[in-house]
């Protein structure tokens, strides 16, 4: 075996380990806010705000889950400081043990009947905790396995930390339905704390998975040449001020289509349609399942095709048909249909996820990355995706009618398609610095000749 093979075989097992420890790490940290979802949407009224009736009650605790996505930017830029001044590996050792630690602890709150205000109060401060960790540990995933990743396969690597988003979610979904079988009132007494006290044990494989991956080579590469920069949010926001508002936009439905589905939907169905809760989580497992199986494909699809822009347009434009499909087959109470519409729905937007991350990482210069793709996805979920559910009980509650609800998701889409167009005119990074080596070995001697920009570079994408 050459030299050249023993060490292109080394760098891809530590690509693999990188994209391995992502996607768990990944998973056991989206099956904890999920949970939370869920909770929210099932038991929370209840258990922390029994003096809220009906709609109210929902709202209120769709509220505090939108706590969770007020902090995400807060963890966005603390995590993203670090991870861009120390190292992508060492913030993502501590935002797992925030996610696990803090979810554990709402596991353990006592209800309002048990201790009255307290009790929705240390709610909030606990979510906050778990939005700060997860603020932190997506960008930290992202880079830790799309930089590890061999030459042009930084979209596919990238997809190993999104498809920790599904399969979370599937866990979250699939850990409810089998407590969603205990009656009404041990569900609401005990049965809903069972998820958040079981994430504990998950933390700490996940803990063992992610203390085995090895620093990126792009951070490591920064940390030995000594070019980290010392406040990179100021940076970002006085650099790229232009990216990190396409960097939002773009991130849109692929946020926000989740929790149309599997929190505001769920809600719905079992409070103002004739689904019961086992009947609809079902829905939503089957849905999760199809994203799960589906969604690498996305990755393919943009890995593969000449232009990301063109892999874009393909994803999304049958979003704009199939989520107002989604809701009308959910409003005739047939179990088949609303099935068959809300995991058809799924498809679009989990392709589109999928090459999310490899594309927004991309446009960022690699020493200011972290920060500026925690920016866009973080804030993004603050004001788009995060008040989904509110924004779409407050239509419902205002107009009796889903259709205010489909127009806002459709607008979702058409803001997501456009922004991603736009960002995808940007500079592609991680292809100037695979440039600039080679441009300047061509200075060296004959032979060598500056690369030539790949088809998906910025010149490329339109």
């Amino acid at each position: 075996m050459s030299a050249s093979t023993a060490t292109s075989r080394a760098e891809t097992r530590t690509a693999n380990r990188a994209g391995f420890g992502a996607f768990v790490g990944s998973t056991i940290e989206w099956f904890d806010f999920y949970i939370y979802g869920t909770a929210a949407a099932l038991a929370f009224d209840k258990v922390f705000f029994p003096e809220l009736d009906g709609a109210v009650g929902t709202l209120v605790a769709f509220a505090t889950f939108w706590v969770g996505f007020l902090a995400r930017p807060i963890g966005g830029i603390v995590f993203g400081h670090f991870g861009d001044r120390l190292g992508r590996k060492k913030t993502l050792v501590i935002t797992l043990l925030m996610m696990g630690i803090s979810t554990t602890a709402i596991g353990l709150l006592p209800s309002y009947a048990s201790i009255g205000v307290a009790a929705p109060i240390l709610l909030v401060c606990i979510r906050m905790i778990q939005g700060i960790g997860l603020g932190g540990e997506w960008g930290g995933s992202v880079l830790i396995a799309s930089e590890s990743a061999p030459k042009g396969k930084s979209v596919l690597y990238g997809a190993f930390a999104q498809q920790g988003s599904p399969v979370g979610n599937t866990l979250a979904t699939l850990s409810f339905l089998a407590i969603s079988q205990l009656p009404d009132d041990s569900f609401v007494s005990w049965g809903w704390r069972v998820p958040f006290l079981a994430s504990a044990v998950l933390v700490l494989v996940g803990l063992l998975v992610r203390l085995k991956v090895a620093e990126s080579p792009a951070m490591a590469k920064l940390i030995e040449e000594k070019e980290v920069v010392k406040l990179p949010l100021t940076e970002v926001l006085r650099s790229h001020p232009g990216l990190i508002a396409l960097g939002i936009g773009a991130c849109t439905i692929g946020l926000s289509a989740t929790y149309f589905k599997s929190t505001f939907a769920l809600s719905w169905a079992t409070t103002s349609l004739d689904f019961d809760r086992s009947t609809f989580l079902t829905i939503i497992l089957v849905a999760n399942i199809t994203q799960v199986i589906v969604q690498p494909f996305g990755a393919v699809l943009a890995t593969r095709m000449k232009s990301w822009a063109r892999a874009v347009t393909v994803m999304l434009v049958p979003e704009l048909v199939l989520l107002p499909v989604m809701f009308l087959l959910i409003s005739t109470n047939n179990y088949g249909l609303a099935m068959l519409g809300v995991a058809v729905a799924t498809i679009p937007h989990c392709l589109y996820y999928a090459a999310l991350a490899g594309m927004l990482a991309s446009r960022f210069p690699a020493h200011l990355r972290y920060t500026g793709i925690s920016l866009c996805y973080q804030l993004c979920g603050t004001i788009l995706g995060g008040t989904t559910p509110i924004v779409g009980q407050f239509l419902l509650n205002r107009t009796g009618s889903i259709s205010a609800v489909i127009a806002y998701a459709l607008f979702q889409v058409a803001l997501t398609l456009g922004c991603m167009l736009l960002l995808l005119k940007r500079p592609n990074h991680d292809e100037l610095a695979l440039e600039a080596p080679l441009e300047d070995e061509s200075r060296r001697g004959p032979g060598r000749s500056p690369a030539t920009a790949t088809p998906n570079g910025a010149d490329s994408c339109l």
